[in-house]
């Protein structure tokens, strides 16, 4: 890496050159990245605290929200330090650094929405069984190999990436290190590592999706036979679910499924993905469901209780 790169550090150029602009989107970002950060470590603890949320649902929902604050977390509190600076700048490793753990992060969570698809799959199409499929051996074994899953993907697009030789231009148009921004300012013919970064990132993303969208598909098929009553309770227990999986995976198809250019409309989508979703996944999970809000009300209950006393 020291022979290929002349260049130390990279300078992004935000979201926008207007100081103004800068200094409302620092009070805007901020409060939304403690939406996001309480929002998510809420929906944790109240999984982990609560006996009535011990489903496997619920436990991959607490890891979703995890990863969720990590996810945003790579991103957001350099966004914000950055809109106060005047030099918007990171190191070579630090942006390496970032772009893995974004991938780490995002591929993890693409995998966890796949495995709760799964996991309603199990529970509708085959409710007698679903204590012996989904036991806590079988869940354990999930999570794990989501978080593989994200680390292998990660790990591929960063190996590609440190193939790249960067050798003068080092101004990114965005607000943090992205792989198709990267490949622009690369000092080399990129259309092969660009290929294979692309097609590493869309093939995950479609493949998840397709699978997420097969399964929903048998649910459907299956709630044909059952009572409205049971297809009622069936959907609204996907319908959170089915939500998070379109804002999550619009954007990235988005991202992938066109040509390797930069656009402008790219720093709007990424505010989505690294920002507007996370923070929208645990209004959606806590507000459709009532096993949840309940949870809720009671750990309110009981720290009001506790400062009472």
């Amino acid at each position: 890496m020291a022979n290929t790169h002349n260049v130390t550090e990279f300078i992004f150029l935000g979201l926008s050159p207007n100081r103004e602009v800068q200094k409302v989107c620092f009070v805007i970002f901020l409060l939304l990245y403690t939406a996001v950060v309480l929002g998510n470590f809420l929906i944790v603890l109240v999984v982990l605290t609560s006996r009535s949320l011990r489903s496997p649902m619920y436990l991959f929902l607490s890891y979703l929200s995890f990863v969720e604050i990590c996810y945003s977390s790579t991103v957001v509190p350099k966004l914000i330090s950055d809109l106060l600076a005047e030099r918007k700048a990171i190191s070579v490793w630090g942006c390496m650094t970032q772009l893995f753990f974004i991938h780490f992060f995002g591929a993890t969570e693409i995998f966890l929405l796949t495995v709760m698809a799964y996991d309603r799959y199990v529970a509708i199409c085959k409710p007698l069984n679903y204590t012996a499929i989904m036991n806590q051996q079988a869940c354990a074994v999930l999570v794990a190999m989501a978080w593989v899953g994200g680390f292998v993907h990660s790990f591929a697009q960063i190996l590609l990436t440190f193939r790249l030789p960067f050798c003068g231009l080092n101004v990114i148009d965005h607000y943090f290190c992205d792989l198709l921004p990267l490949l622009k300012l690369a000092c080399s013919d990129t259309f092969l590592i660009g290929l294979l970064i692309v097609a590493n990132g869309g093939t995950l993303s479609v493949t998840c999706f397709v699978v997420l969208i097969a399964s929903y598909a048998v649910i459907l098929l299956h709630l044909r036979t059952r009572s409205s009553e049971g297809r009622r309770k069936a959907l609204s227990t996907c319908a959170s679910h089915v939500t998070v999986v379109t804002l999550f995976f619009g954007p990235c198809i988005f991202i992938y499924l066109r040509p390797s250019t930069t656009l402008s409309v790219d720093k709007v989508v990424a505010v989505f993905y690294t920002v507007i979703t996370p923070l929208l996944n645990p209004l959606i999970y806590s507000l459709r469901n009532a096993e949840v809000k309940k949870a809720i009300k009671r750990l309110w209950m009981r720290t009001t209780t506790l400062d009472e006393k």
